[in-house]
Parts: structure tokens; C-alpha cells; sequence
């Protein structure tokens, strides 16, 4: 029933999060507007928070895929993943996601897109240089559970929101460094005020957001493990590919700060032996994971 419990609640947490940065955007571009006695800051930023979350909930998956060069895969070029992928489909009762993979060495793979008809796996070439056959259903198990679990969404436009929130951050810092509010006119001292609450808020906004990023990504790791154990009643197949993925400490060539709570392992570092759990750990412990996975079998 948590499982179930989970997947529910992961439909209101988008719509939450996408609700919030359209506050929170909004906010940060009244202060702005504030801050350079500027109104239109504020009509630009209504309308690209607007435009943002329209962008992040159609094509935020197709960014992401294109950032990492994933290339799709069919039955006659791939047949062994392909058929893998398809025949845990049928099993845990979801249509067949689009087939992806990324040409680097570092084994790595997530699910994107925005529901489960609209949904896709990518794997690295190097994930299927290095499993074999039931460590790789035990992986796609995981990625498929997240696309079960309706977690593919809240996951794939924090990327494109958490960057955004970045930017914005960055050109009003920028702009106050530059000396881009030059003004004398009587409100200076309102306009300094404001000008302190932008830069306090462009400092902690990507902090905060970043925090509820890692957040997410800790508690779905452990639910999509549990779920892609019992789609493959096997949960030895999931522990012994992460435990080789740890093994083999591999970082993805173009691996992003943003799009790391999406991978099924830090695309940073995925090693064993780190027992310290931070609050910016991208992803929870690779030995506790695997620990919980072999004790589903006592």
C-alpha cells in the first residue's frame, strides 16, 4: 500500500512544485522590479515562469535526452535490451516507453517524460557492456518503476526548473556587481532595501530549490528499488548491477549538477565505501541500497 500511497502523491507533488516556482519566480521578479524600480521585470517574469513550466512539462524530457546525446534504439539494433525492456513492460502493465542509449563508458541509466504513455529509458553503452542479463532487467525494472511509481515527471522538470531559477539568480548578481542599478532619484533608499532582499533571494533561492531537488531523489531511489524488486520477484538482480555500478566508480562524460537526482547511481561517482550521508548527497548510500535489496529475500 506505500507503493500505491507514493504514486498518488508524486501527482500532487508536481503540480506543488510547479505551482511554487511560479510563485517563487514571480516573487524574485517583484523584488527585482522593486530593487531597479523596473514594472516590466515583473510582466517578463510572470511570463517566463508561465513559459517555463509550459517548456518543462512538454519537452523537458526531450532536453534532457538530448543533453546526454541519447540516442533511440530499436528491436533490430538493439534486440537484448529492447526485448528486456518490453517484456517487464508487459509485465508490470505499462505501455512500451521509447529505448534510448548513451554512448559513454560510465554505467549509468534513468527514465524521462512526462506520464507512462509518454515516457523513456536510456542506459549507457557501458551499462550493457557490464551487466548481464538479469542485472540489466534488474535495472530497467528500476527505471520502469519510476515511470509506474509517476515520478518520471516531478523528476525530469526539476531540471528544467532548478536551472532556471540558476539563471535568474546569477544575471541579477551579475547585474549588481556590474553596477546596473545607477540611480538618484528620492526612492534610493527603498530601492537599496530591495536591492538587498534580490541578492539575499538570489543566493538562497537555487540553495533551496537544490535542497528540494536532493530530497526527492533520496526517497524515489528507495521506492523504485523496492518496486523493480518486486516487478522481477529477483531483487538480487538490482543489488549485484549496483553493486558492480559502484565498483566501477564510472562519471558520465557530461554529467550535470541538475540532472544527477535523475540517474539511477551518481553520475558524478557512484562508488562503494562512502558512508557519509550529506544533506547534498544526490542520491542515498550505494551500500544501504543494496543491504535493504538482499534483505527483501530473508
Amino acid at each position: 500500500m506505500h507503493i500505491y500511497h507514493e504514486q498518488s502523491k508524486n501527482i500532487w507533488k508536481t503540480w506543488l512544485l510547479m505551482i511554487v516556482f511560479f510563485v517563487v519566480v514571480i516573487g524574485i521578479g517583484y523584488v527585482f522590479a522593486r530593487a531597479y524600480n523596473n514594472s516590466v521585470i515583473l510582466y517578463i517574469a510572470i511570463i517566463f515562469s508561465l513559459f517555463m513550466n509550459v517548456l518543462s512539462y512538454w519537452f523537458s524530457d526531450k532536453i534532457v535526452l538530448s543533453m546526454y546525446r541519447a540516442q533511440e534504439v530499436t528491436n533490430e539494433s538493439h534486440p537484448d535490451l529492447y526485448n528486456v525492456v518490453e517484456n517487464l513492460s508487459i509485465t508490470a502493465g505499462l505501455p512500451m516507453p521509447k529505448v534510448y542509449v548513451i554512448p559513454d563508458p560510465a554505467p549509468n541509466a534513468f527514465a524521462t517524460g512526462r506520464n507512462k504513455n509518454h515516457a523513456a529509458v536510456a542506459v549507457t553503452s557501458g551499462m550493457l557492456q557490464l551487466l548481464n542479463k538479469t542485472e540489466l532487467e534488474g535495472v530497467i525494472a528500476h527505471e520502469l518503476s519510476h515511470i509506474g511509481n509517476r515520478d518520471i515527471l516531478l523528476s525530469t522538470i526539476v531540471v528544467v526548473l532548478v536551472g532556471f531559477i540558476a539563471i535568474l539568480s546569477d544575471m541579477f548578481l551579475r547585474s549588481m556587481w556590474w553596477g546596473g542599478r545607477n540611480r538618484d532619484d528620492g526612492e534610493g533608499r527603498a530601492g537599496a532595501i530591495f536591492a538587498l532582499l534580490g541578492i539575499v533571494l538570489a543566493i538562497i533561492a537555487p540553495i533551496a530549490v537544490t535542497i528540494i531537488q536532493l530530497a526527492i531523489s533520496r526517497k524515489r531511489e528507495y521506492l523504485a528499488d523496492a518496486s523493480g524488486a518486486l516487478l522481477t520477484r529477483y531483487p538480487e538482480g538490482l543489488a549485484s548491477a549496483l553493486e558492480k555500478i559502484g565498483k566501477s566508480g564510472g562519471k558520465l562524460q557530461h554529467a550535470s549538477k541538475a540532472t544527477a537526482h535523475m540517474f539511477i547511481a551518481n553520475p558524478f561517482n557512484p562508488g562503494l565505501g562512502k558512508k557519509v550521508a550529506t544533506l547534498f548527497a544526490t542520491h542515498p548510500p550505494m551500500e544501504n541500497r543494496i543491504r535493504i535489496l538482499r534483505g527483501i529475500e530473508q
